[in-house]
Order: structure tokens, then C-alpha cells, then sequence
């Protein structure tokens, strides 16, 4: 009789997945007064409405957009009703007023394994229009982030300027939060970038910049990757100008800011996170990188995202790596505080700390590519893909827009996770979904075949290098 009643729990959800369907987070955080946006991730409707709205937020269908702000701590519910023609669904989803952000990991794009030195504002603004296109913002990937590259001169006194390659940070910004999207940047509390463009912190006198003919690049005046190094300014300076920079990003408009040294310490976040916080504008810290985890606690009390690893490759012996090391950070996940094993090496993407213009396929195999994506998941991780989105295959925007699987990232992003079996050859994460049972992540990282056992199913052989994940819905005998 179980197995009978697994048999047609597991049959009804597959029935019902074509149905409109929620996947997103029921709840999203901003601080009070300041600005509110929030693009809805909803499969198989063809309409969407937002009933018994608060005071000060508006709803745009076209884009699926809350927008606005509330000057008043407190949950805000707002009522969401879509429709394919046929069927309705409708949930209360919560504008949550307070202090905490970042309720759900960030799903979006990244520049550095795409252009990476090539970055521009065009580039930016056409990857926000094809995030829109391609549909992959209907299912959450709405933060288009520029990484590294993108600075200019330090105005006397002032925050750092922009290069000719950005001519209008704050239109940029608002090109991307009319499409229900929200913009990224880059930046260091060192001297130099990685890349070798002004950082957040200076010395009084600046006898360490290229000569001019020396540079790739306007702005790169510290010399290509590994010249911060060489030109001893992979330090942070006598001046600190982060505060400056970040009021800058919040004039612009900026949601997010990835800041990037190693390795990441304490103090150095501490004085990141009170500078964010002091400007008039929600901006999601993201650390970056290799973060110490016996810096853990306080790294994830202060930081919504810390990068757990060193840069990622499109290698399988970097993604089983870095996968297998994350077991050790699922105590410090938290609402509002996510690890962060990196970027997604899915699709077609380029070659770090080069100029790019083309792009050649993932060297992950197919199955790889679902692996990182399942793993990633399963572990509520940030989901930032550096895809060229020009030339999506229909491989990678299935396996993008899988809604069972960012479902598990973002709806159940802070739902109780443990790893219940671990070997040399494999390991099971389950993640408990409340009254909708539990998913188990299956996870083969080795050469051979290997055989799971989960209860009240037969056993499930995976192939060397395959994910898989399996929901057990709740049977009535378990309540």
C-alpha cells in the first residue's frame, strides 16, 4: 500500500508540473523606505496578477515587477493570482520590511567568464535584453552583474569614475530595473583588481601605475592579471575610498557588488558591510574569494554571499572539488547568508583575463553541466551563470529553466539541508520541503557506476559523473 501511494504521489506531481506554477521565493527582503524591486519567477502562465497591494507598491504584469517602498517595518502580504487560460493558482507572497536581506540566493549573469576584459555597457545592456528574451528571467535570473574591468580614473576627492567603455552607469542601471532586472559591480578594498584596475583603497602617491603605453587597456593601469602582484598593490592602501565608491554605486543605482581579495577577513567585511549599509540604497555584499572557513561565523553574519573556493574552472576535477567541499559549509547557510562555490560553467563562455569576442562550449560534458546545476541547487547556492546568451543550444536553456530544480534552490532556499551519506564514490544531500515530503540529491563523482538506496524506493544506479534528484512527498502514513 506505501509504495502504491508513493507510486501515485510521484505521478501527481509530474502531472501537475505543466500546470502555472510558482518557483520562486514566497518572500523578499528591503529595508525600510528604500527602494523595492522584484521581478515574479512563475512556469506556464500566460497571466499574472497582484491583488491587495500595500501602500507605495505597484505591480507591472508586463514584467512580472513588484516595485516601490514602504517606510514601515513589518510582512507586507501581497496576494499573486496567475492563469495559462485554463487553470489558476494564486499564493500570498510576503514584502518583508526590516533588516534583513537577500532572503534567497542572487540567480543571475556574470561578465568575467564571458567578456571578462571586453566588458562594456553595450555588452551589459544586450545580455539584460536576452535574460528577457530567452525567458530566462521569467524563471529568476534577473541580476546582470559587471564584474571586473569596468573602472576609470579617481576623480580628485571623489569616487571612482567609470572608463569610455561605460559612458552612463546610472541609464545602465535603469535600462536593466525597466526590464524587472537588477545591475551588479565590481570592486576590491585592495589597491588593484585582480585585472589590474583601481581598487577601493589608494596610496597618497601612485608611483606603481603603468605608463600610459604600457596599458592593454584604458583604466588598466596595474597591468594584466598577475600584475597587482608584480607592482606590489594587492593590498589595501593608505586611503580607504570604499565608502566614497559605495555611495557612488547607490547614486548609479547598483543592487549588488561583489568585492574580491584573499583572503576575505573579518575586519576588512565588517567595515564593507557598515559602508553598504550607510548609503540610501539595499546593495547585496558578495564576497569574493576563498573565504577561511574557520572565519565562517563571522563571515556569515556580516556577508550575504562569501566565495568558499578560488576561481572555478569548466573542469570536472574543479566542480567534484568544489562540490565536495561545500559539506563542510551547510551549517553557516542561513536566510539573508548564502556560500558561495562560484559560477556556474554552463553554455558557451570565454577565457578569463582576456579580451573576448568569441566563445567556445563549456568543457564540462552535458551531463557535468547538469551535475554543477543540481549540486548548486541542492545546496541553496548563489545561481550565476557567464553564458554567452546570444547562442544559447537548447540543451543549456532547458537545463536553465528547469523549474524542479531552481524551485529547490530559490522556494526552498533555506529549508532544513544535510548530507545523510557520504563515501569516497558518492554522497546524498536531502533537503526537507516541509508538507511537500523531501528531495534527495544523488550525486555520483566517481568513475564508476554507483547504486543509492532510498527508503521505500528501489535502488537507483547512476552512471559515473550524474546527479539525480528524487522527491519523496509526504505519505499519510507519516503524519
Amino acid at each position: 500500500m506505501k509504495h502504491a501511494l508513493l507510486f501515485a504521489s510521484l505521478l501527481l506531481v509530474a502531472t501537475l508540473s505543466a500546470a502555472p506554477r510558482f518557483i520562486g521565493a514566497q518572500r523578499y527582503g528591503v529595508r525600510p523606505g528604500h527602494d523595492l524591486l522584484w521581478r515574479i519567477p512563475l512556469v506556464g502562465a500566460t497571466s499574472i496578477k497582484a491583488l491587495s497591494l500595500p501602500e507605495g507598491i505597484s505591480f507591472t504584469p508586463e514584467t512580472r515587477t513588484l516595485s516601490g517602498s514602504i517606510p514601515t517595518a513589518g510582512d507586507y502580504p501581497v496576494t499573486l493570482r496567475a492563469s495559462d487560460g485554463i487553470n489558476e493558482i494564486s499564493e500570498t507572497f510576503i514584502i518583508q520590511i526590516g533588516e534583513v536581506l537577500c532572503l534567497a540566493p542572487p540567480m543571475g549573469w556574470n561578465s568575467w567568464y564571458s567578456f571578462s576584459e571586453n566588458v562594456s555597457q553595450a555588452a551589459i545592456e544586450a545580455v539584460g535584453q536576452r535574460l528577457v528574451s530567452t525567458g530566462l528571467a521569467d524563471v529568476g535570473w534577473c541580476y546582470v552583474n559587471i564584474d571586473d574591468c569596468w573602472q576609470g580614473e579617481r576623480l580628485p576627492g571623489g569616487a571612482l569614475q567609470p572608463n569610455a567603455k561605460f559612458p552612463d552607469m546610472a541609464n545602465l542601471c535603469s535600462t536593466l530595473h525597466r526590464l524587472g532586472l537588477k545591475a551588479g559591480i565590481y570592486s576590491t578594498p585592495w589597491i588593484s583588481t585582480y585585472a589590474g584596475f583601481r581598487g577601493s583603497s589608494q596610496d597618497a602617491e601612485e608611483s606603481h601605475l603603468l605608463p600610459e603605453a604600457a596599458r592593454l587597456q584604458p583604466g588598466q593601469v596595474y597591468g594584466r592579471y598577475p600584475g597587482l602582484h608584480h607592482r606590489h598593490v594587492d593590498r589595501i592602501g593608505t586611503q580607504w575610498c570604499f565608502d566614497k565608491d559605495a555611495r557612488q554605486w547607490a547614486d548609479w543605482g547598483f543592487d549588488f557588488v561583489k568585492v574580491d581579495w584573499n583572503p576575505n577577513d573579518l575586519p576588512t567585511t565588517q567595515r564593507l558591510a557598515k559602508d553598504l549599509r550607510a548609503t540610501p540604497r539595499d546593495i547585496i555584499l558578495s564576497l569574493s574569494n576563498a573565504a577561511p572557513l574557520a572565519s565562517a561565523e563571522g563571515l556569515s553574519q556580516e556577508a550575504n554571499l562569501w566565495r568558499t573556493t578560488g576561481d572555478i574552472q569548466d573542469t570536472w576535477a574543479s566542480i567534484r572539488s568544489i562540490g565536495r567541499a561545500q559539506l563542510a559549509w551547510l551549517p553557516f547557510r542561513s536566510a539573508g547568508h548564502w556560500p558561495d562555490p562560484d559560477i556556474l560553467q554552463i553554455g558557451r563562455i570565454g577565457t578569463p583575463n582576456q579580451q573576448n569576442a568569441t566563445f567556445r562550449p563549456s568543457r564540462l560534458t552535458l551531463a557535468e553541466q547538469r551535475y554543477q546545476m543540481t549540486l548548486w541547487c541542492m545546496l541553496s547556492a548563489p545561481l550565476l551563470i557567464s553564458s554567452d546568451l546570444a547562442n544559447l543550444d537548447t540543451e543549456t536553456l532547458t537545463l536553465l529553466t528547469d523549474p524542479d530544480l531552481i524551485e529547490l534552490d530559490q522556494r526552498y532556499a533555506n529549508a532544513p539541508l544535510t548530507c545523510i551519506e557520504e563515501t569516497p564514490h558518492f554522497f546524498i544531500l536531502r533537503k526537507t520541503l516541509g508538507a511537500e515530503g523531501f528531495a534527495y540529491g544523488l550525486f555520483n563523482d566517481s568513475e564508476a557506476p554507483q547504486t543509492f538506496h532510498l527508503p521505500g524506493m528501489a535502488p537507483i544506479t547512476l552512471p559515473p559523473h550524474h546527479a539525480k534528484v528524487v522527491r519523496i512527498p509526504l505519505l499519510t502514513e507519516e503524519f
